[in-house]
C-alpha cells in the first residue's frame, strides 16, 4: 500500500488557515485597520462598497513600507511585531502572527500601495489568491493603502452564507467601533457606497463614545477611574434608566484590545443589582490597563478572547469600581427602592410645640366587601411602584422565552367558549400595574396587561398594511433624530415599511433623520422615544425564514408602543383594554407566541380554603 499522507499545497493551506481569520468582510476590516493603527497612523480612511463584498479600500498616514517589506507582509507568518516566543508574553501591538494579509490575499483580488516618507515613490503589489500578478514602483501618499476585491470568489461555499447587506455592513459598523473608541486621539471616516456613515474627529473617549452612538449618550454617562498595582481601570458607565433591552453597548478594552468576557460582564452586572429594571443591559465602557506579561491573547484566532493570570482580583476590583462611580452619583438609593410609597417625615424645628399625634378616623358605615368604594380614585389598582423589575438581575443572563409553535397552531379563545363567559364586565382590579383581574363564570381571569396591549396593537398594525388606510399625524414641529451608524442603517432598510404605517420620517444625512409625522392611531408624545424603541425591539425579535419584514416590523412596534408595566390604569382604560383584546382575532396570545390570559377556576380557588 503506497503513502497516503502528503503536504497541500501553499495556497489550499493558506485559503485554510483564512477560513480561522477572514470569516466575513468584517474580518477582513478588523485586520486591516488594526495594521494601520500599529503602522502608526493618526488617520484612516475607509471605503466600502456593498458591505464589503463587491470591495474594501482602507488607507493609512502611517509609517509605509519598503518594497522589500511589502513583498513579505504578504507571506505567512511574517511580521515585524514579534521575533522569539517569549515577546508573546510583551505584546502592545494589535497584530502579531503575521496571518492577515497571508489570509486575505488567498482569498481576494488584493492591491496595496505603500510608501515610506524617505522614499520617492512608493510601492504596487497586486495579488490574487496567493499568486503575485505585479509589483512595481508607484507614485502614492505616504502610507498604506489597501484594496480588497471579490472576496472568496475561490471559496464559493464560503460566499454562499454570507448574509444580507444590512447584516454584513452592521458587523462592519461593530468592527469599527470596536477599534474606534479606545484610540479616540485618532481620526476615523467611514464610507459605505460613497455614503459618509462616520467622521470621527480626534477627541476625547467621552467625547468619541458620544460620536459614536448619539450625543444623548453623553448626558447618561458615569465617570468610572480605579489604580491599583495589578489593572488600572477607566472609562464610563450608563445610568441604570437608561439601560436598554438589547445588547450593544457594552465593551471592554485591555491595553485598547477589545474583549468579549463574560465573566466581567457579570461584575457589572452584579454592580447594578436591583437597579436595573427586567430584561435589560447597562451601558458599559471600560478600560483595563495592565502588564501585558498578566494576560494571554493568543488563545483565539480573532483575539477577542484573552486569559487573565489574576482574573478572581480584577472581577473585584471592578464590581467594585463600578459600585463606587454608582455610589458617589447617588444612583445607589441608600435604603428603599420604592420611594413612592414611603412617608416624608419632616425635620422638627427646635422652638416647636408638643408633637400632636395623629389621629386615626374610623368610619363605621364602611364595607370592604360592599359593591362601591368610598375609598379615592384608583382604589382598585396601588400607586406604589412595582418593585418586582429591581429583583432576579440573573434573569438577565437568560435567552428570551419565545414559544415554538407556530401561529396558526394557536387556538382561538372565542372558540371554547363565549366573549361573555371570559368577560363579564363588572369588576376589574389592577394588580402590581401588572395584571388586570376580572371575575368570569367559572373562576378569575387574569390578563398580561402589556401583552394585551402588543396583540391589539399588532392586528390593527397589520390590518392596516393590508388596507393602506393608515393616516399620518403630522408633528407641529417636526423632531430631529440622531442614531449610531448601526441604527441609522437598521432604519433605512425598514423605511418603507415605516411609512406604510403611518410614519413620515426622511433621511437628513449623517445619521440623523426628520420625523415629520407618526402613526394617527398611536398617542406619541417623544417620536425619538418610540423610533429608538422601535429599532430595539426589531433587533431583539426572533425572525424565522418565514417571518415577513412588515410583519416584523408590525410586531416591534406594537411592543414598543404598548403600555409598559407600571402604568397604572383606571376602570374604564381597563375595561376598554378587555374589550379591545376580545376583538382580536387572537386573544389567548402575544404575536410572539407568549400567554396572554389565564382562568383560575373557582373549583381551584375553593380548594385554597378546603371546600
Amino acid at each position: 500500500m503506497s503513502d497516503i499522507i502528503q503536504l497541500l499545497p501553499d495556497s489550499v493551506a493558506n485559503q485554510i488557515a483564512a477560513g480561522e481569520v477572514i470569516q466575513r468582510p468584517a474580518s477582513v476590516v478588523k485586520e486591516l485597520v488594526e495594521n494601520a493603527l500599529d503602522a502608526g497612523a493618526d488617520e484612516i480612511i475607509i471605503h466600502i462598497k456593498d458591505a464589503g463584498k463587491t470591495s474594501i479600500k482602507i488607507s493609512d498616514n502611517g509609517c509605509g513600507m519598503s518594497p522589500t517589506d511589502a513583498r513579505m507582509a504578504f507571506e505567512r507568518h511574517a511580521t515585524s511585531k514579534i521575533s522569539s516566543a517569549n515577546d508573546l508574553f510583551s505584546i502592545r501591538t494589535m497584530g502579531f502572527r503575521g496571518e492577515a494579509l497571508a489570509s486575505v490575499a488567498a482569498i481576494a483580488d488584493v492591491e496595496l500601495r505603500s510608501k515610506r516618507a524617505e522614499d520617492e515613490v512608493g510601492t504596487f503589489i497586486h495579488i490574487i489568491g496567493s499568486v503575485v500578478k505585479t509589483q512595481e514602483p508607484v507614485a502614492c501618499n505616504n502610507g498604506t493603502t489597501i484594496t480588497v476585491k471579490n472576496l472568496f470568489f475561490n471559496v464559493p461555499a464560503r460566499r454562499k452564507f454570507l448574509k444580507g447587506n444590512t447584516t454584513e455592513l452592521k458587523h462592519i459598523i461593530n468592527e469599527i467601533q470596536r477599534v474606534a473608541l479606545p484610540n479616540p486621539e485618532m481620526r476615523f471616516l467611514f464610507y459605505h457606497n460613497y455614503a459618509l456613515l462616520y467622521d470621527l474627529a480626534k477627541s476625547n473617549f467621552r467625547r468619541r463614545i458620544a460620536d459614536i452612538f448619539g450625543r444623548n449618550i453623553n448626558q447618561s454617562l458615569i465617570p468610572v477611574g480605579e489604580e491599583t498595582s495589578l489593572v488600572n481601570i477607566s472609562g464610563f458607565v450608563g445610568q441604570p434608566k437608561y439601560a436598554r433591552k438589547t445588547m450593544g453597548e457594552q465593551f471592554y478594552f485591555v491595553n485598547k484590545r477589545y474583549m468579549r468576557h463574560p465573566y466581567f460582564h457579570k461584575a457589572v452586572m452584579q454592580a447594578y443589582e436591583k437597579l436595573l429594571p427586567s430584561d435589560t443591559f447597562p451601558s458599559y465602557f471600560l478600560m483595563l490597563d495592565l502588564d501585558p506579561g498578566d494576560i494571554d491573547i493568543n488563545v483565539h484566532p480573532t483575539k477577542t478572547e484573552i486569559k487573565f493570570e489574576n482574573d478572581s482580583a480584577i472581577w473585584q476590583i471592578i464590581n467594585a469600581s463600578v459600585r463606587e462611580s454608582l455610589g458617589k452619583h447617588n444612583v445607589v438609593p441608600s435604603i428603599d427602592f420604592d420611594q413612592s410609597g414611603s412617608i416624608d417625615i419632616p425635620f422638627r424645628k427646635k422652638d416647636a410645640g408638643e408633637v400632636s399625634f395623629p389621629e386615626i378616623k374610623i368610619n363605621p358605615e364602611y364595607n370592604p366587601f360592599s359593591g362601591e368604594s368610598t375609598g379615592s380614585e384608583g382604589q382598585w389598582g396601588t400607586t406604589r411602584q412595582d418593585k418586582s423589575n429591581l429583583q432576579h438581575w440573573e434573569d438577565l443572563y437568560n435567552p428570551p422565552e419565545y414559544n415554538d409553535q407556530p401561529k396558526l397552531a394557536f387556538h382561538d379563545a372565542r372558540s371554547e367558549d363565549s366573549t361573555e363567559e371570559r368577560y363579564t364586565g363588572k369588576k376589574v382590579m389592577q394588580l402590581k400595574q401588572k395584571y388586570i383581574l376580572t371575575p368570569v363564570k367559572s373562576g378569575i381571569m387574569i390578563i398580561d396587561q402589556k401583552r394585551a396591549h402588543e396583540r391589539i396593537l399588532y392586528e390593527r398594525f397589520m390590518e392596516v398594511l393590508k388596507t393602506d388606510s393608515i393616516a399620518s399625524q403630522q408633528e407641529l414641529f417636526p423632531q430631529k433624530i440622531e442614531l449610531d451608524a448601526a441604527d441609522s442603517v437598521l432604519l433605512k432598510s425598514i423605511l418603507n415599511d415605516l411609512l406604510a404605517l403611518g410614519f413620515d420620517i426622511r433621511d437628513f444625512g449623517n445619521n440623523t433623520f426628520v420625523v415629520n409625522g407618526t402613526p394617527g392611531l398611536l398617542d406619541v408624545s417623544s417620536p425619538q422615544v418610540i423610533v429608538e424603541r422601535l429599532l430595539e425591539e426589531y433587533k431583539n425579535s426572533p425572525v424565522d425564514a418565514q417571518t415577513k419584514v412588515r410583519e416584523q416590523v408590525a410586531n416591534s412596534l406594537a411592543k414598543a408602543s404598548a403600555l409598559d408595566y407600571g402604568t397604572e390604569l383606571k376602570k374604564e382604560e381597563a375595561d376598554q383594554l378587555i374589550d379591545k383584546l376580545f376583538a382580536c382575532e387572537t386573544p389567548n396570545y402575544s404575536p410572539e407566541g407568549r400567554k396572554i390570559l389565564t382562568i383560575i377556576p373557582l373549583e381551584e380557588i375553593e380548594k385554597l380554603f378546603n371546600k
